[in-house]
């Protein structure tokens, strides 16, 4: 009876959800791909025009993001979080507190806002849901993902983009009763929870998406990538992927019936193919060379492009898991893909233009981001011609078109 009420109350929220598609972490579809067109096939010799830039963010590591023609990131001061809101010309709109954040190692911001229409979505690294009117940056409501819902803080702090469809938002507290939740993202009230495989979260951003008509989640725990349904959350299956430090940020990559996953020390990563019901996965292949710790991977004409711990960019064949090429020309890092290319962001700072091509590494432009500071390892976002790229305390903004 419980879960024939879940069922009839999540089908509703579907029904009569927000015909507003939201903004997400790694574009539209969640996949590392940007639908812009026109933008350059070969850049200056110094680098993209940088239109303007933000040098006083704060400490952090999480990404920026747009929508609406507005630019959202989040940094921190004096042990505090703050959301902050630019227009496209980097014109700060607001700067607004919203509590403690993490200030063990790797301190700072982690999570990227999601938004839709007047609500924005964000995961402090100490474990805090927070919903803010996009009008004001006022908190609407907020939930405690520890004392609400019984999960647990990990190693580097939550680091996870709030998933939203319709009037559901989902998050993965990672408790033993409370896994993973769906909640209303009005109200914050819970829809439904399951107890998944009891795991910790491991920093992984969900991935929804449709098999079939059926709607999935996949998300990665401490031991195990784990699949549920979207509208029950009842789990499906799950396959093992256990590494040294229960580290899994990179979200999985669907396509046709298959779910490519990674993950980093030397792990790597191996393809499942859904049966056509989405019940059970079936394992075709691994591969350890291509072990990103938090670079994710981008699927482009069958071929999958990605960095690791190996210290080298690879390519995999989406089908057989064959390697095409490795290459040390740019140091690891972060890949997105818009209007035919690769844009790869390096943990030494290097911006590059590349070809994808699986007969080879083809860089045909690159530069270095000078701004900023610590850790280059936000995920870059491609918006209206502007590449935004965020190090440490700033934001930069390229004009790529």
């Amino acid at each position: 009876m419980r879960r024939l009420i879940s069922l009839l109350a999540i089908s509703v929220l579907f029904i009569n959800g927000s015909a507003q598609d939201p903004t997400s972490w790694r574009g539209p579809s969640r996949d590392g791909h940007y639908p812009e067109t026109g933008l350059l096939k070969q850049w200056p010799a110094g680098g993209p025009q940088i239109l303007w830039s933000f040098e006083d963010l704060g400490q952090g590591h999480s990404s920026a993001i747009v929508d609406q023609g507005k630019v959202y990131t989040t940094g921190m001061s004096n042990d505090k979080g703050y959301l902050f809101k630019f227009d496209l010309s980097g014109k700060l709109i607001y700067k607004k507190e919203y509590g403690p954040e993490f200030t063990e190692s790797f301190y700072g911001t982690r999570g990227t806002p999601a938004i839709v229409g007047d609500k924005i979505y964000l995961l402090s690294g100490m474990g805090k849901l927070h919903c803010f009117y996009n009008e004001t940056g006022d908190i609407l409501w907020s939930k405690d993902l520890f004392k609400d819902f019984g999960g647990s803080n990990i190693q580097w702090g939550m680091n996870e983009t709030p998933v939203i469809d319709g009037d559901i938002i989902y998050i993965t507290p990672g408790g033993k009763k409370n896994n993973l939740v769906a909640l209303n993202r009005h109200s914050g009230e819970l829809v439904w929870s399951t107890p998944g495989t009891g795991e910790l979260s491991a920093y992984c951003t969900p991935l929804l998406f449709e098999h079939n008509g059926r709607k999935m989640l996949a998300t990665h725990f401490e031991s195990n990538l784990v699949g549920f349904d979207a509208a029950t959350g009842e789990m499906l299956w799950k396959q093992n992927q256990p590494n040294e430090w229960s580290v899994h940020p990179n979200t999985p990559i669907y396509h046709e019936g298959g779910i490519f996953y990674l993950s980093g020390y030397g792990q790597g990563g191996g393809m499942l193919e859904l049966s056509p019901d989405g019940n059970s996965a079936k394992l075709l292949w691994t591969h350890k060379k291509m072990d990103s710790r938090m670079g994710a991977a981008v699927l482009v004409d069958g071929y999958i492009y990605g960095s690791g711990d190996s210290r080298v960019w690879s390519c995999l064949d989406w089908q057989t898991g064959e390697e095409k090429f490795t290459s040390k020309e740019i140091g690891i890092g972060v890949g997105i893909y818009a209007d035919g290319m690769l844009y790869c962001y390096t943990q030494k700072g290097e911006l590059a233009l590349v070809q994808p091509d699986p007969s080879g590494f083809n860089v045909v432009s690159l530069t270095k981001v000078a701004k900023g500071s610590e850790q280059h390892w936000a995920h870059p976002v491609i918006y209206d011609g502007v590449l935004y790229v965020r190090h440490g305390k700033a934001l930069v903004a390229y004009k790529v078109k």
